[in-house]
């Protein structure tokens, strides 16, 4: 058995020093001192001998052991240290180093078009004494339909195309979620505002995107009208647009708000004329709105007999596209740096 342990030290470190990848290292180190390794046959044959032979041939196999464990670490780690020098020779960059063409400068980035007029309608609100929400991207059916008065047998379902999750759970179809979100943790009166990225199933073309941009807002406390929300809505158009915009206020429908509305300006890009943006009609539906439903302020935990809000949610794509003339929502996130050097 010493002779048996004598050829296996010998024999293993030679492949040791002969090895060339961690790779070889591993199958070495599996071959002799794994479950079913030489080294480790041989171990399990201990209890077979006398006691005095046992003592002494524990003693040398541990030896042997620790010979071959120590020169498979040595030989691993000179192995990763030549494998990092190797990617540091052939991949260094000096990051020092000017561009290619210095002569050309550094470019400065530039923040994207959605995300300023974002910042500016912030600001507008926060004047006005509204506070900014956020909420996840990915909700739950209950926050994103039922608390707004959507049930699943609601035919307004069919009227967001939704992405849904293994999980049950989906993209939010609007903003309104964050209002119910907000109710769970504000308490009457208050004045909020979600922006937010939202996902609809939705054919696009000039002005539909499947992802898109929607700020959603909400004033509660005691009688509240529509006054109050159509003079909000002016007030934020004409800080916008730096000028008066006509609008025009017509009913609608939507299970969140009673009475409900669309809330209307002339279209920017043609002056009302009619074009492929407004689709001919001269106007740019701009915002669904009305007075929150009694259900809705329950959902959220507010007396509807005590208190009355109105809600809003707002394209901010289409704002941006009438502020800046922009006539195809497919520009913003084309990812076309022509388009976003304009900003």
């Amino acid at each position: 058995m010493e002779q048996k342990l004598d050829q296996i030290q010998s024999a293993t470190l030679a492949q040791i020093g002969a090895a060339a990848s961690t790779d070889e290292i591993e199958n070495i180190r599996v071959r002799v001192l794994g479950r079913k390794g030489e080294l480790t046959q041989i171990l399990r044959t201990l209890g077979e001998l006398s006691p005095e032979e046992r003592a002494r041939m524990g003693q040398k196999s541990n030896a042997v052991k620790a010979a071959i464990e120590e020169a498979l670490e040595e030989k691993k780690s000179g192995l990763s240290e030549a494998k990092i020098s190797e990617l540091l020779r052939e991949e260094w960059i000096d990051v020092t180093l000017d561009g290619a063409d210095s002569s050309r400068g550094f470019s400065r980035g530039r923040m994207h078009p959605l995300s300023q007029v974002q910042y500016e309608v912030e600001d507008i609100f926060t004047s006005m004494g509204f506070e900014i929400l956020d909420g996840p991207e990915v909700e739950t059916e209950y926050n994103n339909f039922e608390a707004l008065n959507i049930p699943p047998y609601h035919p307004a379902r069919d009227l967001q195309d939704t992405f849904w999750t293994e999980d049950g759970n989906l993209l939010r179809t609007h903003t309104s979620a964050i209002q119910i979100r907000g109710m769970k943790t504000h308490k009457p009166p208050f004045r909020v505002i979600g922006p937010g990225r939202v996902f609809r199933y939705e054919e696009i073309d000039a002005s539909h995107e499947n992802t898109f941009y929607q700020i959603e807002g909400m004033m509660v406390d005691r009688d509240i009208s529509v006054a109050h929300l159509i003079f909000i809505m002016k007030q934020l158009l004409s800080a916008i647009f730096r000028k008066e915009v006509k609008v025009r206020l017509r009913p609608s429908y939507y299970p969140f708000v009673e009475p409900g509305f669309d809330l209307d300006f002339n279209c920017l890009i043609c002056g009302g004329k009619g074009c492929r943006v407004c689709k001919h009609s001269g106007w740019i539906e701009f915002l669904g709105c009305g007075q929150v439903h009694p259900n809705v302020l329950r959902m959220g935990g507010i007396d509807p007999e005590a208190y009355s809000g109105f809600a809003f949610g707002m394209g901010l794509n289409r704002l941006v596209m009438m502020k800046f003339g922009v006539n195809d929502i497919r520009h913003f996130m084309g990812g076309d740096i022509r388009f976003l050097e304009q900003f």
